[in-house]
């Protein structure tokens, strides 16, 4: 490390002299002009810092192999954190560090305060009105290195260093010296020493006035480069805006020919759709006539005139075609063409084709037609008749271009679409012509072409029925080997996500109830079935369409279905056989209900059953009962520690639900060895019953077990019992995935108290008083909660 000089700052002349002697010896070491203003500007701005907020300070020049390290490490030494203190920089330190690439060092000191929040400055966060930070920040980007340190104590510290330009020449102590000779000649009158530290004493104003002198011719010419750059980025900016205007002209152009390419498509297409309307009459005359002239309505025809007559209608049906395919494409073009879209079957959709393309192979018998039986396909929720028509193109071009072999047609699931086939053996298509048949008109030139009919609108029209069902049509093949055409068509027309993501919004099921389909078009009576079942074991799901129905049996398998017959313009008699003849559906019981009576035709189209309207809340959901449990037995499982109380619930349960004599059991933990299971009735060495069984358990253990064991269709519940409370018997059914769903009816004589109330009526059917009320009253509530937990009662 070489010291050159340094200079004590006690005034504004001293920061004015450090930025010349800056300049003088960045000059000296080989930095060009900018680097050389870069130095002078970073030295003075830091300079006049120590001066300001110091007031006075030291700058010193030195050249080293390195630029000398200082840890910035920060510390909050106040309780408001405004005193920073930072660790000092040893001139120990500094000589310690490894040699590197040369460089200008200066370093500028003073003995001030310090300076706070230099952490926030250092990262450009710091705000002041004063201005104190900026000449840091800025002096640190002009520097190639840049440390400071600063405490109270100390006060602060700015290391600054700038690498030597590569092309410079290596410093030897013999040309600092010299440097250091040309300052002393350079500033005669001050006290200078080339082996130690200098000093100067005096400032001569000559000197000061030259170097303000060059920094204004600095500022011209820095405002100078400014306003050439300025007229450059106006110039550059003037060539945008001819550019600018230049793109908007052409994209005006475009927009018109556009307009213009759009308004000649849809004359086109109105064109090819009205006159294919008038086309479509007299060729349907023409057909009409010559069936009439060969079926001999107006006497016979000669040989002569018959062949000519069976000429006349061939051309006329290959007329009708082409106008059909171009009314057809004319509807696609213009958007106009409808998706019915119904459900069906593909092995349906195939035996139609069967039938409707087995006229075709009678000119050819070297021809086999092979339409294989689809399996594992769903049924397709699409246009069925559009399908249809590109399969149907697919099938007569393949057996129009096959000689001999076979065409055969498949079916296969691909995720959620459904993937046909039609595979020949025919001439096959050369590759640059594989794109080319999709286009309009376009038939490719071969020697079986002039033999066969064709218009070449079947493939352009098949690709655009299959992109408008959500699709695509593509094909693969080999010229004398032959073609397989493929058409790729969703399950379900229309976006599937946002069908599901809808269905699974309206039919939300709770698996903690037995799903009900109620196909209802009015509002109020669908309030009304809600409200009805609101209560019970049963989960009503609305649907207020057949098309809402067929979804909402596509997501989940209802217990029975309630349809409403008279549904606004659809035919629900239609549905019931819809759902009685597919295997899915066809075990589910159907309730038809409606203001008319139709009894027998609904149950002779397959209903289950029949209401008329309008229905009691009781009559219909007894109604759903029997139809859902059928002749199934249903055990009524009684869980109470006391013999009468059970004893008694027997009773009304025989007389609420007048099914004759109700089998009584009573099971009791001691009465069985301990083979048996414990509390458990054991049905095998009963004789066969009438419905329903009652089950007895005289403790909340035994009540669990039965439970478990017999599945009963009802638990009557006691909740004051000695071994286990029937809170906590509660508890335990419905955290059993076993038992969880089996509906509860509490029947107890303890007072409740509102919070006990409020955690029953969300888990049990319905809570029933032992108290001595009317008998009517008593038997019409249990006759309620038999009904709404899911038990036929005969009564109603």
């Amino acid at each position: 490390m070489t010291t050159l000089l340094s200079i004590e700052i006690h005034s504004e002349q001293d920061v004015v002299m450090s930025r010349q002697l800056a300049r003088d010896i960045a000059q000296a070491l080989g930095f060009d002009s900018q680097d050389q203003t870069r130095i002078a500007t970073a030295v003075s701005e830091i300079a006049r810092n120590s001066f300001q907020y110091a007031k006075g300070g030291k700058v010193k020049f030195w050249m080293n192999g390195h630029a000398p390290s200082i840890v910035a490490s920060c510390q909050d030494t106040s309780e408001a954190g405004s005193n920073i203190a930072a660790p000092k920089v040893s001139p120990e330190g500094l000589k310690t560090l490894p040699n590197c690439e040369q460089v200008l060092l200066i370093s500028v000191e003073d003995k001030g305060t310090g300076i706070a929040n230099i952490k926030q400055i250092l990262d450009g966060n710091y705000k002041s009105q004063t201005g104190m930070g900026l000449g840091i920040v800025g002096s640190k980007r002009l520097m190639d290195r840049f440390e400071i340190a600063s405490s109270p104590d100390d006060g602060t510290k700015v290391v600054m260093g700038k690498n030597l330009p590569k092309r410079a020449a290596i410093l030897t102590a013999k040309r600092l010296a010299e440097i250091t000779q040309q300052l002393a000649i350079k500033y005669p009158d001050n006290s200078f020493s080339i082996s130690g530290e200098t000093k100067f004493l005096s400032r001569p104003t000559s000197q000061l006035f030259e170097e303000i002198k060059r920094q204004n011719q600095e500022l011209i010419r820095t405002l100078e480069e400014l306003r050439k750059r300025q007229e450059e980025l106006n110039q550059i900016n003037r060539e945008l805006e001819d550019t600018n205007r230049g793109v908007v002209a052409l994209y005006a152009e475009l927009d018109e020919k556009a307009e213009f390419l759009q308004r000649a498509n849809e004359l086109k297409t109105h064109f090819l759709s009205n006159m294919s309307h008038e086309f479509r009459t007299p060729l349907n005359s023409i057909l009409s006539l010559s069936r009439m002239l060969l079926d001999r309505l107006d006497g016979e025809l000669s040989a002569e005139q018959e062949k000519q007559v069976i000429f006349i209608r061939k051309s006329a049906e290959s007329l009708l075609d082409l106008v059909n395919d171009l009314l057809d494409l004319a509807k696609v073009e213009a958007g106009k063409i409808v998706v019915h879209t119904s459900e069906f079957e593909v092995r349906d959709l195939f035996a139609t084709l069967r039938g409707m393309l087995r006229p075709l192979l009678s000119y050819n018998s070297s021809i086999s037609l092979i339409i294989e039986e689809p399996t594992d396909i769903p049924t397709l929720h699409t246009d069925e008749a559009k399908v249809a028509q590109i399969l149907r193109n697919f099938i007569s071009n393949a057996l129009k271009y096959t000689e001999k072999g076979e065409v055969i047609v498949k079916a296969l699931r691909n995720g959620n679409n459904v993937v046909f086939s039609v595979a020949d053996t025919g001439i096959g298509i050369a590759p640059k012509d594989r794109e080319r048949i999709f286009e309009e008109f376009i038939q490719v030139d071969s020697y079986i072409q002039k033999h066969v009919k064709g218009t070449g609108l079947g493939l352009s029209l098949s690709r655009r029925l299959a992109e408008l069902l959500g699709g695509s049509v593509s094909v693969e093949s080999e010229v004398g080997v032959g073609s397989i055409f493929f058409a790729t068509i969703p399950l379900v027309y229309g976006n599937v996500t946002e069908r599901e993501s809808a269905a699974n919004t309206n039919w939300q099921l709770n698996s903690m109830r037995e799903p009900i389909l109620a196909i209802e078009d009015n509002e109020e009576t669908l309030f009304t079935y809600q409200k009805y079942f609101e209560k019970s074991i049963y989960q009503l799901m609305a649907a207020q369409s057949l098309k809402e129905a067929r979804q909402a049996l596509k997501f989940f398998k209802p217990k029975a279905v309630i349809l409403d017959i008279l549904l606004k313009e659809e035919n629900a008699w239609d549905f019931i056989s819809e759902i009685k003849s597919k295997s899915a559906t066809q075990d589910i019981p159907i309730c038809a209900i409606t203001v008319v009576d139709n009894e027998r035709k609904s149950l002779g189209l397959g209903a289950d059953a029949f209401l008329k309207k309008p229905v009691e809340r009781l009559s219909l959901l007894n109604k759903i009962n029997a139809l859902i449990k059928a002749d199934k037995q249903q055990k009524l499982l009684v869980v109470d520690d006391n013999e009468i109380a059970r004893y008694l619930l027997k009773e009304i349960l025989h007389e609420a639900v007048r099914d004759g004599t109700v089998a009584n059991y009573e099971v009791l933990v001691d009465s069985y060895p301990s083979s048996q299971s414990v509390g458990c009735l054991s049905l095998t060495e009963l004789p066969s019953l009438p419905f329903p069984l009652v089950i007895e358990a005289d403790s909340g253990s035994s009540g669990i077990h039965l439970a478990q064991v017999e599945h009963p269709a009802c638990i009557f519940l006691d909740l004051v019992m000695p071994d286990m409370n029937g809170f906590e018997v509660l508890e335990q059914l419905k955290s059993n995935p076993a038992t969880k769903n089996i509906p509860v009816i509490i029947n107890t004589s303890k007072h409740l108290v509102e919070e006990e109330i409020s955690y029953l009526e969300s888990r049990v059917i319905a809570i029933l008083s032992k108290e001595n009320l009317c008998h009517e009253q008593t038997i019409a509530s249990f006759r309620e909660a038999l009904i709404l937990a899911g038990i036929v009662v005969n009564s109603y």
